[in-house]
């Protein structure tokens, strides 16, 4: 009764905001866009790790670890720093594809955009961008820019503000001419919003945004209450069969990963990493453990305690795929969604790992997140040790493996009990139909 009164609340309160959630077009795109933007950011990711290698220092002399880094540096550079910039091209092309515009003129323009609200200034010299204007203090910008530029677009192509050209022009004539008004148009109300900004005390649209909206958000997501609600909302998700990850993620990817950037550049000036929250911390120590909900632990706990034929043989099904973080079979096999047996586990446990980390990393025995990314099909132990950059990061991983695993046994004893006596009952009946024949 109990059970049925808590799966009523959850379904109450938490499906209609996945819905809104999953049908809302700006998430949508938001989401999407970090999608268009991840294959290039791995590939900065992996540059990282490998220009990082630990003892490589020891093993090289000086003059060749600085070539070595410095050969490598361009990969990171052209990437990671920049990464801004990529992500707010993919998220304006899919919002304007929603709108079912030409969406790489949206994607162009959104990018020419944030460009002209950038300060072209560094150290006095005119006409030069600071990459870190490009990367994590122009992200939250960049994305705003992404979504007004989109909607700017867009209007002035509905009010049907364009040039057509006469029958017979080439179509990417044509479409480019078409595209002409609407990106003046756009291009200019934000070099209006610029030349505001000049005479105010921010001076630049970026000071006002990292100033008033970006640090505050970024401090209040990088504690750990905000970590705990996130993974939790993952995990009440999924209970219901929605991709909790990339719903949650769609509304946080905009912190965590300003977190992590901040992270980056702390790690290649040498400098401290101040933020124990951010996308690794989550990809890598919660998700990169057999998938959401950390399932690689409930194919170990049937290793163990599995009696059932239908257990014994999930776990050996689910083992292979578990170990590069897809959790479907689990998921669905065992099932975790809407079985009440299981809800229990499946809350609490990436709940306590979220907190043990957190505490793993305050206290020192853990490093930071360096802030590069790692493939999401990256084992467990290898991801911590890539994340972290130490193989500490790689013994959190097997730590939090321990706990999560003893958290599901006394669950999959009472579920492998259900099972294995469904399955005594049903070759009992089996023996007595072949007496009767």
């Amino acid at each position: 009764m109990e059970n049925s009164k808590f799966m009523q609340f959850l379904e109450r309160f938490f499906l209609p905001i996945a819905d809104k959630l999953n049908n809302n077009r700006y998430l949508g795109a938001l989401r999407d866009g970090f999608m268009v933007a991840l294959p290039i950011i791995i590939f900065g990711s992996m540059f990282v790790v490998i220009a990082n290698l630990p003892f490589l220092d020891r093993l090289l002399s000086e003059d060749a670890y600085t070539a070595y880094k410095d050969a490598l540096g361009p990969a990171s550079a052209a990437t990671l720093t920049i990464m801004g910039m990529f992500v707010i091209v993919g998220i304006a092309y899919k919002l304007t594809e929603y709108y079912e515009g030409e969406a790489i003129y949206g994607g162009v323009t959104a990018l020419a955009s944030f460009l002209i609200l950038t300060p072209q200034m560094l150290e006095g010299v005119s006409g030069v961008i600071p990459t870190s204007s490009l990367g994590a203090e122009g992200l939250f910008l960049g994305i705003i820019t992404a979504f007004m530029s989109a909607e700017f677009y867009r209007f002035f192509l509905q009010k049907n503000w364009m040039i057509k050209m006469p029958p017979g022009v080439p179509e990417a004539v044509s479409r480019s001419f078409s595209s002409l008004i609407p990106i003046t148009m756009t291009l200019s109300i934000f070099l209006l919003i610029r030349v505001l900004f000049n005479i105010t005390s921010f001076e630049t649209v970026q000071n006002f945004i990292y100033t008033v909206i970006q640090q505050p958000i970024t401090a209040l997501g990088s504690g750990l209450p905000a970590a705990v609600i996130a993974v939790l909302l993952i995990q009440v998700f999924w209970f219901f069969g929605l991709h909790g990850q990339i719903i949650v993620n769609s509304v946080m990817d905009p912190i965590w990963m300003t977190l992590s950037l901040e992270n980056y550049q702390a790690f290649q000036a040498g400098e401290e990493r101040l933020h124990i929250v951010n996308n690794q911390f989550i990809d890598t120590f919660i998700v990169g453990m057999g998938g959401s909900g950390m399932t690689m632990a409930v194919i170990l706990g049937l290793f163990l305690v599995a009696k059932s034929k239908q257990l014994k043989q999930l776990g050996k099904l689910g083992a292979p795929p578990a170990v590069f973080n897809v959790n479907e079979p689990i998921i669905f096999g065992l099932p975790i969604i809407l079985n009440p047996l299981v809800v229990i586990p499946w809350l609490l446990a990436p709940v306590v790992v979220t907190i043990v980390t957190y505490f793993s990393m305050s206290v020192g025995l853990v490093p930071v997140s360096t802030g590069v990314h790692v493939p999401w099909t990256t084992p467990i132990f290898i991801g911590g040790m890539l994340t972290t950059n130490s193989i500490a990061g790689g013994i959190m991983q097997l730590v939090n493996l321990v706990i999560v695993t003893l958290i599901w046994i006394p669950f999959l004893k009472l579920l492998d009990k259900r099972y294995f006596g469904e399955e005594l009952v049903g070759a009992n009946n089996e023996v007595a139909a072949g007496k009767k024949e």
